[in-house]
């Protein structure tokens, strides 16, 4: 029986997990948050740390991996980590290969969730899609005609940094009113604190003030889970952050309906589970920023956070087949 083994590296977790070539069960999976000061060797040592765990004294037939951030998936070179210092012209592949002995593949965890859902979630049937993930940052994955398409130099996809608001926020990008720097949970979180940060508590604004009672008080505890939960209560400021967050990615899927028309976009990563308020701004907008005669289908993904484990497993599947 030939054994995959599945790597995610995110910009704030790392994930393995092992299973039969043939299998949809996991025979061992495990999940770690990477340290708020991590860099690039800390990642791979906690990644390390985890394969051996998974493996004990297994060899795996080929390892798959998904990488938060561009990718070069010809060499499987990652290019760069924007949220993760030291990842500059690392060869993943190439390490990996080295040290375990085994045929590596690695690509952009958009481009690999894509890949999971079309194999394995919500994308099954489908052979156009674009696969959107919404959590730290904001990236997206292309299937078309059955493939994943990433562009004369791996750089297809990035509806994160396309430029909604051009009176909007600075972006780490440099650009203003990027959809990652208004949608993605790390800059609401980001822009939600420096607002209350600037309203002192005995002003007694109604803006925030469950927001500040959901942390006590401790701004740096303030993440996009915290947003969606204080605007599911209620909160002024959470609601007006999430919407607008919401209708900044609803004008950049709308954007992408027009120019591409795939059949599905299906949309992953922790601010989806953000509430129906949420979707609906969504939705709405981006159906009217679409043409009437754009077919416009969203759909949350299947796999949840599990996409881009099952995209490098699927990676891995496409190695071996090719053996």
């Amino acid at each position: 029986m030939k054994l995959i083994l599945a790597l995610d590296f995110g910009g704030t977790k790392l994930a393995a997990g092992i299973v039969n070539a043939d299998s949809r069960e996991w025979l061992n999976y495990e999940r770690r948050l990477s340290p708020s000061n991590a860099d690039a060797n800390t990642d791979l040592d906690i990644m390390r740390s985890l394969i051996h765990s998974l493996l004990q004294d297994a060899t795996p037939s080929a390892i798959g991996v998904s990488f938060g951030g561009p990718v070069d998936a010809t060499t499987g070179t990652v290019r760069l980590s924007h949220h993760v210092p030291g990842w500059e012209n690392i060869p993943l592949k190439n390490l990996l290969e080295e040290e375990f002995g085994v045929i590596t593949s690695v690509d952009n965890d958009a481009n690999v969730a894509a890949l999971g859902e079309q194999k394995f979630g919500a994308a099954q049937g489908y052979d156009s899609l674009f696969y959107i993930t919404i959590s730290t940052g904001v990236g997206g994955g292309w299937i078309l005609n059955g493939k994943p398409w990433r562009g004369a130099v791996g750089m297809a996809g990035e509806i994160g940094h396309m430029v909604v608001d051009k009176n909007g926020p600075v972006c780490l990008c440099g650009k203003r009113g990027c959809v990652e720097r208004l949608a993605s949970g790390s800059y609401m979180a980001k822009d939600v604190k420096n607002y209350l940060l600037n309203q002192p508590e005995q002003q007694k604004n109604p803006e925030g003030l469950i927001l500040r009672t959901l942390v006590n008080s401790n701004l740096d505890l303030i993440t996009g889970k915290i947003i969606s939960e204080a605007a599911a209560q209620g909160d002024q400021l959470a609601t007006k952050t999430l919407l607008n967050g919401a209708w900044a990615l609803g004008v950049g899927i709308g954007n992408v309906a027009n120019l591409i028309n795939p059949q599905l976009f299906i949309l992953g990563g922790s601010v989806t589970k953000a509430g129906e308020l949420w979707w609906s701004m969504l939705q709405k907008t981006a159906r009217e920023t679409a043409l009437p005669e754009v077919s416009l289908e969203i759909v949350p993904a299947a796999l949840a956070d599990d996409a881009p484990l099952w995209g490098a497993v699927a990676l891995a599947q496409e190695i071996l087949s090719r053996e």
